[in-house]
């Protein structure tokens, strides 16, 4: 089958190794089901594989893509299992619960063990395969894996906020940033965003944002949460933003993750900080429910079509003016 894949992994120039071919279909695994991929998003983790952060080169060849909607090859069994030819999107953290793999397996998302969606078909555990959302395209519905589930668990488990509460998102673009500002504006929360880019502040106000601000810039008033997935550049500033007894929640580090901590404010004004990677299978459930029920529609940046493409894809995310997901649909 055609697949895109890591070749190898280089840190300094991570898309030479890249590459559009074949590989083998994915293999039978008791209690796993095969999906035909009809949209994969592109991610910052798979431009971290292919410079050899979390795979290793012996690794290699390894399947890009942690993110995939399709259509189901296979029943699922059981009685309320999915039959086949269903339209479906796949929650991809492999082994947080056991389903589909040895007891106590390390957690892992696909591209990092297993091959990843980025392909004409890819397999997850039974239980990862979930209907997709009816008011979703495949392309907007492969957002949710990993962005969309992680500015879930952000906003509404680490942060911890409640309707009427307010929250700062720092650097609007990203797939977390565009999704926290929907999912937070759709909960009934007031939303501060910053950014350098005007246009990209503009957008952020039409996606939901109440206020945005140039990155850096003095809040009208102080924040019950911050949401920072880019590290070093805005951590003093989020620090500032955040109301005494407010919470930081973290999914990244773009900009770099040796900040200076401030310590001292954050003890002295009790500030917790919560670290995140996606979220649970629950979770991506309830994100479905969400996002059908109130009909959101994540943010695409470009849509790219056939795997041959992926090359572009990958080049127009690692550019970095992007403003929402990068889509490539088969």
């Amino acid at each position: 089958m055609k697949a895109v894949y890591a070749a190898g992994v280089d840190r300094d120039d991570p898309l030479k190794e890249l590459t559009v071919g074949d590989l083998p279909e994915p293999a039978v695994r008791p209690y796993w089901s095969t999906v035909g991929v009809k949209a994969v998003t592109v991610n910052h983790h798979d431009l971290w594989s292919l410079m050899g952060v979390g795979l290793a080169a012996e690794q290699t060849p390894m399947i890009l893509g942690t993110d995939a909607a399709g259509t189901l090859l296979e029943d699922i069994p059981g009685k309320h299992g999915l039959k086949a030819g269903a339209d479906v999107v796949l929650y991809t953290f492999i082994g947080t619960d056991g389903n589909g793999v040895a007891p106590g397996e390390r957690r892992s998302i696909l591209s990092e063990k297993y091959p990843g969606a980025m392909a004409e078909r890819t397999a997850v555990p039974s239980a990862n395969v979930f209907a997709k959302p009816a008011n979703l395209d495949f392309g907007e519905a492969a957002a949710l894996g990993t962005s969309w589930l992680t500015a879930y668990s952000l906003v509404f488990r680490a942060a911890g906020v409640l309707p009427g509460d307010s929250i700062l998102i720092q650097g609007a673009g990203g797939g977390v940033s565009t999704a926290a500002i929907q999912l937070a504006h759709a909960a009934g929360l007031e939303v501060f965003v910053t950014s350098r880019s005007e246009a990209k502040r503009a957008k952020a106000v039409e996606l939901g944002a109440d206020a945005a601000f140039e990155t850096g810039a003095r809040l009208p008033r102080k924040v019950d949460a911050v949401i920072d997935s880019v590290g070093a550049a805005t951590w003093g500033h989020s620090v500032r933003s955040v109301r005494p007894g407010g919470v930081i929640a973290t999914c990244g580090a773009t900009t770099g993750d040796q900040p200076g901590a401030e310590l001292t404010r954050v003890f002295f004004q009790d500030i917790r900080i919560q670290g995140v990677t996606m979220g649970s299978r629950d979770d991506f459930a309830r994100l479905l429910r969400f996002v059908e029920h109130n009909d959101l529609h994540p943010a695409i940046d470009m849509r790219f079509q056939g795997l041959d493409a992926a090359p572009q894809a990958f080049d127009r995310l690692s550019g970095g003016d992007v403003f929402g997901k990068v889509v490539v649909e088969l």
